[in-house]
């Protein structure tokens, strides 16, 4: 495999070659795309590495463990929940599977908001401005010109 082609497009340029290898030499086509014959014919042999099969295996382990979190816990859980599992593996590994595939946690599901309702509708006003009463005790009144505010 060459160093600067990253593994799926060499994947894609040994089916190529295999495609086109009726019409022209296998050499010559390796040459031109510029990937080792030896490669070609290994990935012949076995066009899925065991890396590639393990990654399968294990992203299905992953898929099962994020559905079953309802899509909440993200890489470092679902790697703690493969050891739990019995599977050995690093969490960056988890996390290169999952990034790839898309598999990303929710985030702030735990956030609450509170609606709160005008302060007239919590509280009603029974008073209708009406100060004037004809017996004490009757209304309760206050003066708030002690807070201060911006217009004097």
């Amino acid at each position: 495999m060459s160093k600067s082609m990253p593994a799926s497009r060499v994947r894609a340029t040994y089916e190529l070659i295999k495609a086109q290898s009726a019409t022209f030499p296998v050499q010559v086509l390796c040459r031109v795309l510029e990937v080792a014959p030896s490669g070609y014919y290994a990935w012949l042999k076995q066009p899925l590495s065991n890396r590639a099969q393990e990654d399968a295996r294990l992203l299905r382990l992953i898929r099962a463990s994020f559905v079953a979190s309802q899509g909440i816990y993200g890489a470092p859980r679902v790697f703690l929940d493969l050891r739990e599992a019995g599977e050995t593996c690093s969490k960056h590994r988890v996390a290169r599977l999952m990034r790839e595939n898309r598999l990303r946690a929710l985030h702030g599901y735990r956030t609450r908001r509170w609606s709160v309702g005008k302060a007239a509708v919590l509280i009603p006003n029974l008073l209708q401005r009406r100060f004037t009463v004809s017996r004490p005790n009757r209304a309760w009144v206050t003066d708030i010109t002690y807070v201060r505010t911006w217009q004097g």
